[in-house]
Order: C-alpha cells, then sequence, then structure tokens
C-alpha cells in the first residue's frame, strides 16, 4: 500500500515514517508538498498516487493562532480543503489528524465522538474544525482522527520540557493540576493508524488518545518518577499561568468508535509512558 503523509517532518510524522515501514511511505512537507496551492496539491496527488493520505499538517501553535488568525485558517481550515477535494478527485483514502481543541472544555466526563463539536475557545480548535468540516464535504472516504497532549521522539513536547527543567537548578517546579487530559505518545498513535489503514471499511471520526487521565502535575509527576528525577512539584491552577489561547479544562476523549468498531483499544497512558521514556532517555 502507498500512503503520502503531510507535514512529515513533524513530530507525528516523523514517527509514523520511523514504524509504519512496511507500507510505501511518501513523506512530504514543505517547500515540496504546499497544502494551501490546491492546484498543485492536486498535482502531487496525481503524480504519486497514492491509495491513503495521512494528513498531519496543521499550524499547531495555539497561541500563535490567536494573532496570525488568517494564516491558522489558511493552513488549517483551507489546507485541509484542498488536501480532501484531491483525494476525493483522484480516488485516495484521506485519514486525517484533528485534535481535542474541536471540544469547549467545559464537560464533566469525556468527549466521545457523537458529542458536539464547534471548535471551542480559540482560533487553533475553531479552524482545525473548519478543517473537519471540509474533509466532511469535500471527501466522503475519511477517518478523521482525534489526538491531544502528544509527545514522541524528538519533540517538542511536555515530556521534553519537563525533563530540561528538571536539571537540578530549580528546587520545585510550578505545574498546572486543574487541566485534566489523556498524554499520548505518538507511537501509540502510529500504530493505531496502522490498524485504521489496513481496515479499508472504516470510515467517520475516532478518537485516537491513550486511555486513562492525568492532570500535568500528574503526567510531570510520572516523567521525572520513571526518569529517576527528584524534582519537587509545586500544583498550580492555570490562571496563575495567563496565556493568548484559553486551554481546555477537560482534553479528555472518550474512545467509543474504537469499541463500536471492534479495534483493539489504546494502551494506557503510563504504560506508553514508560516505554517511551526508556527509549528517548
Amino acid at each position: 500500500m502507498k500512503v503520502l503523509i503531510t507535514g512529515g517532518k513533524g513530530m507525528l510524522g516523523r514517527t509514523l515514517c520511523a514504524e509504519l515501514k512496511e507500507f510505501e511511505l511518501i513523506p512530504t512537507d514543505l517547500p515540496e508538498a504546499d497544502i494551501t496551492d490546491a492546484a498543485k496539491f492536486n498535482a502531487l496527488i496525481a503524480e504519486y498516487a497514492p491509495d491513503a493520505v495521512i494528513h498531519c499538517a496543521a499550524m499547531t501553535a495555539v497561541d500563535k493562532c490567536e494573532t496570525e488568525i488568517d494564516f491558522a485558517y489558511k493552513l488549517n481550515a483551507l489546507g485541509s480543503a484542498n488536501v480532501a477535494s484531491a483525494c476525493h478527485r483522484n480516488g485516495v483514502r484521506l485519514i486525517a489528524i484533528s485534535t481535542d481543541y474541536v471540544f469547549d472544555g467545559d464537560s464533566d466526563r469525556p468527549y466521545n465522538e457523537f458529542d458536539r463539536a464547534s471548535g471551542g475557545n480559540t482560533v487553533y480548535g475553531k479552524s482545525k474544525f473548519a478543517g473537519e468540516e471540509a474533509i466532511r464535504r469535500h471527501c466522503p472516504d475519511h477517518v478523521i482522527c482525534r489526538i491531544s497532549w502528544l509527545y514522541g521522539a524528538g519533540g517538542p513536547s511536555f515530556v521534553h520540557a519537563m525533563m530540561n527543567l528538571a536539571d537540578g537548578t530549580r528546587p520545585e517546579l510550578k505545574v498546572v493540576a486543574d487541566q485534566i487530559g489523556n498524554p499520548t505518545s505518538t507511537l501509540a498513535v502510529a500504530q493505531k493508524l496502522r490498524e485504521i489503514l489496513n481496515n479499508r471499511e472504516l470510515v467517520g471520526t475516532f478518537h485516537m488518545t491513550c486511555e486513562g487521565e492525568a492532570s500535568w502535575a500528574d503526567f510531570a509527576a510520572e516523567i521525572f518518577r520513571l526518569a529517576g528525577k527528584d524534582q519537587k512539584i509545586v500544583p498550580c491552577t492555570t490562571a496563575e499561568f495567563p496565556r493568548p489561547a484559553p486551554r481546555p479544562a477537560n482534553s479528555r476523549l472518550d474512545k467509543m468508535m474504537l469499541r463500536l468498531a471492534g479495534i483493539s483499544p489504546m494502551p494506557h497512558w503510563k504504560d506508553a509512558l514508560a516505554a517511551f521514556m526508556k527509549s528517548e532517555f
């Protein structure tokens, strides 16, 4: 199977290239693959004629999206529409990566795939949801995979940031404790995308975060425990670290569609993190 990857130089794209070697992979990124240029991207798909596209390319700098609004929509919404249209014109299956930020984060339970999404409270979330809607309109043969709290080989990620900060020069680290989510490794996502690629009949929206939940403070504590670092953590509130883009209090995603489709569950976040820490550090 021939699989073209957009955003191939990004953290998830790099993991896909390393892990999905049984497929004929075509990693693409700027400058050769500009998803904001509809004609050029369509020509790229026509030239390579892949069986599937994994669409990872996106503007993911959440705070930067708040000030560069047009560019966020150009990449996340228009770019995704161009990818979807090119796939549909050329008879290519589309697997697109999305985010928990499409929800408002106010629910008291994990969000499942049938909960209403509208883009939440950030430009990033709204532009990614606009991209999702474009994919649904322009390419019926699609799978949208929502992920969150992602980390992977080479970073950048929360794991790498915490390891850099725990260098012995700081008696304590303040870490937010009132946001809850599912820490998720790119390796776990890659392994699940392998199942999606091999299950040709699947369509729709799937949540693909690791099982279990944690606050950022819980996540940091487990990182330091696995790394054998005696780093003191001081739990704090979101309000103590104001950011241009509001962070969702609840980023937890329920993997209902994986269960309904009879697909194996994602690994627990602690198990995935332990495997990652052993290989990365």
